[in-house]
C-alpha cells in the first residue's frame, strides 16, 4: 500500500501543490529524497521570482555602511554614508531615513553605491539611519540594515577625592574618581605615586569610580592619583594629588584648645559673678564715703567762717529781779545788727 504525502508550497504564485508519493515500508529513504527536492524546487521558484517576463532582476537588500569603516563621531564631524545593493536591475533609486523621517535621495543609472553626506551637530544626529534601493520593477523597495553613530567626546580632567582626608592607622578609607565629561563608558585606574593600585574600572554610567583602602603603615599615607580614557583616541588625563593626613599629629593640640577654651569660659563667668557681688557694691561704698569727707569739709569750712563773722558785746549788769542778756550779733553779710534776746 502506497502512502501519500501532500505538502503545500506557497512560495509560488499560482500556488503549487508538491506531492510525494512513498512506500510505508521504507518510509524514511524515500521522505528525505522528498523533501531534498521540495526545497530544490523553493530555491528555483525564488529565482523566477527575482525575474520578470522582461528579464529584469529584482533588487537585493541593500547594505547601509559608514564610508570612514568605523561608526564613532565627535561633534561636528562630517560623515559619509554608503548604501549599495549587490544585484539587481539599473537604474536604482536610493533614499536615506534618519528616524524614519526621508533626509535625500539619490538615482544611480547602474549598481554604483549612493554616498550621503552628512555633518554631526546634535546628539539627534547620531541615528538610527536606514536606505531603501528602488527599481521600477520592486514594488515598495528594499530596505537596509539600521546604523547608528557613537559619539566620541573628549574626556575632562577627572578629580580625586574622598570623604575624609584624615585617617589613622588601621582605618578604611574610600578614594574616588569621576570625569564630568567624556563620552562614555570612561575607564579608570588608580595609583598610589607612579604604581597602579587597582584594576581598570569601565563605568558605562556618568558615576565616579570607588576603592576602598585600608590604611595599615605610614606608608600608606602617600599621594594618590586616578587615570582617565575613553575611546577618544589619545585623550589620557591624569587627576590631582590627594594625600591622606594622620589623624594622630593632632591628638595633642586638641585637649590644648579644649582646656583654653574651658578656661577662657570659666574666667569670663566668674567676672560676670563679681559685678553684682563685689564689684558694684565697692564701688558704691568708696562713691558714699567720698560724699561724706566732701560734705564734712563743707560743714567745717561754714562753721570756721561763722565764728569769724561773729562780734560778742559786752554784757551790762543786771538787776537781782530781772535777768536779761542782751547778745548783739552782727553778721557781714547783713548792713544792720540784729538783737536777740534770750
Amino acid at each position: 500500500m502506497l502512502f501519500l504525502t501532500s505538502l503545500l508550497f506557497s512560495y509560488c504564485k499560482p500556488r503549487t501543490y508538491f506531492l510525494c508519493i512513498t512506500n510505508p515500508s521504507n518510509r524514511e529513504p524515500l521522505l528525505l529524497v522528498c523533501k531534498l527536492s521540495f526545497l530544490l524546487l523553493v530555491q528555483m521558484s525564488q529565482q523566477i521570482q527575482k525575474t520578470t517576463a522582461n528579464g529584469k532582476e529584482m533588487l537585493s537588500n541593500p547594505r547601509l555602511l559608514p564610508l570612514e569603516g568605523t561608526s564613532n563621531v565627535m561633534m561636528k564631524q562630517n560623515v559619509s554614508l554608503s548604501c549599495h545593493v549587490d544585484s539587481g536591475s539599473p537604474p536604482v533609486r536610493y533614499t536615506l531615513f534618519k528616524h524614519n523621517k526621508k533626509v535625500s535621495t539619490l538615482n544611480r543609472p547602474d549598481l554604483t553605491p549612493g554616498l550621503f553626506n552628512l555633518t554631526i551637530n546634535s546628539d539627534s544626529d547620531v541615528g538610527e539611519y536606514k536606505c531603501k534601493a528602488e527599481n521600477n520593477i520592486t514594488n515598495g523597495g528594499k530596505y537596509s540594515n539600521s546604523l547608528r553613530f557613537t559619539l566620541i567626546e573628549p574626556i575632562s580632567k577627572p578629580v580625586l577625592s574622598s570623604l575624609t582626608s584624615q585617617a589613622k592607622k588601621g582605618q578604611n578609607v574610600t578614594l574616588s574618581c569621576l570625569s564630568v565629561n567624556g563620552s562614555l563608558p570612561i575607564t579608570y585606574i588608580f595609583f598610589k605615586g607612579k604604581r597602579s593600585i587597582s584594576q581598570p574600572v569601565k563605568m558605562q554610567k556618568r558615576e565616579a569610580a570607588i576603592i576602598f583602602l585600608f590604611i595599615n603603615s605610614s606608608s600608606d599615607f602617600g599621594t594618590y592619583k586616578c587615570r582617565a580614557e575613553n575611546s577618544f583616541r589619545n585623550n589620557t588625563k591624569y587627576s590631582n594629588s590627594f594625600n591622606f593626613t594622620l589623624a594622630e599629629e593632632r591628638r595633642h593640640s586638641q585637649p590644648l584648645i579644649i582646656s583654653l577654651v574651658l578656661i577662657l569660659l570659666l574666667f569670663i563667668i566668674g567676672f560676670a559673678l563679681a559685678i553684682p557681688f563685689f564689684i558694684i557694691p565697692s564701688y558704691k561704698a568708696k562713691k558714699f564715703k567720698s560724699t561724706r569727707s566732701s560734705a564734712g569739709l563743707t560743714s567745717t569750712m561754714n562753721a570756721e567762717e561763722a565764728e569769724d563773722d561773729v562780734i560778742y558785746a559786752e554784757i551790762e549788769p543786771v538787776k537781782p529781779e530781772e535777768e536779761y542778756i542782751n547778745i548783739s550779733v552782727i553778721r557781714r553779710e547783713d548792713e544792720e545788727g540784729k538783737k536777740f534776746k534770750l
